[in-house]
């Protein structure tokens, strides 16, 4: 429980000629989500972050879905990741490392020591084995067919790294089924970033011999 001290809370919306992406985030939350995005499975995957890391979070967004996933996918990460270092303002008091090990059936998603609130961005993404998940959208009352892969899920984190300031080390470590695999990197990813957002009482100040994060 936060006791004198600020909500940390963030409103974003990210607009531009080829997306438009509104974000209220509560790092504070009980995994309240209301998620409206043209990608039904990416959605899914964003309801699972915010339950299992505990985080409110609304989205409402649009893209270019007639051009290609890529833009909303990518913008979604900038908007996601300015969102919390918003919220997160001087990181007073915050754990500031968090990781998680999350099994989806026969998948296991490796975030290991993973997260820094840093101020540093940066990525490490690594999968056992590609993996491809068919997702299918509506595009100007046509349902279109698009891949989902390790490239693109990359360009998502990397995106939220840039913005959020955080470095991200993810893992997956096995698995034979794509949705299984993205599932377990979403939850894990919001259990990891819980951990590093928790405010501990024992902690004066940021947590760096610098002073600042």
């Amino acid at each position: 429980m936060l006791t004198n001290m600020r909500k940390r809370t963030a409103k974003i919306h990210r607009k531009t000629k080829e997306t438009d992406i509104r974000i209220d985030l509560n790092i504070d939350g009980s995994g309240k989500s209301k998620i409206e995005y043209p990608i039904p499975f990416l959605g899914h995957m964003l309801q699972l972050f915010a339950k299992h890391g505990l985080f409110d979070l609304n989205i409402f967004a649009t893209g270019d879905l007639e051009v290609d996933i890529h833009h909303l996918i990518e913008d979604t990460g900038l908007a996601l990741g300015e969102a919390f270092k918003d919220a997160l303002a001087n990181k007073s008091k915050i754990e500031r490392f968090g990781h998680a090990i999350i099994p989806m059936d026969e998948a296991l998603a490796e975030v290991k020591v993973a997260i820094d609130i840093s101020g540093r961005p940066h990525l490490e993404f690594t999968a056992k084995g590609s993996f491809k998940q068919i997702v299918y959208v509506q595009v100007f009352q046509t349902e279109r067919k698009y891949v989902i892969d390790h490239d693109l899920l990359s360009d998502f984190f990397e995106a939220f790294v840039d913005k959020s300031e955080i470095g991200l080390h993810i893992q997956l470590t096995k698995g034979k089924t794509a949705h299984h695999k993205i599932e377990a990197i979403f939850k894990a990813f919001g259990v990891a970033l819980s951990r590093a957002c928790q405010i501990n009482p024992r902690k004066k100040g940021v947590p760096s011999t610098k002073g600042m994060l």
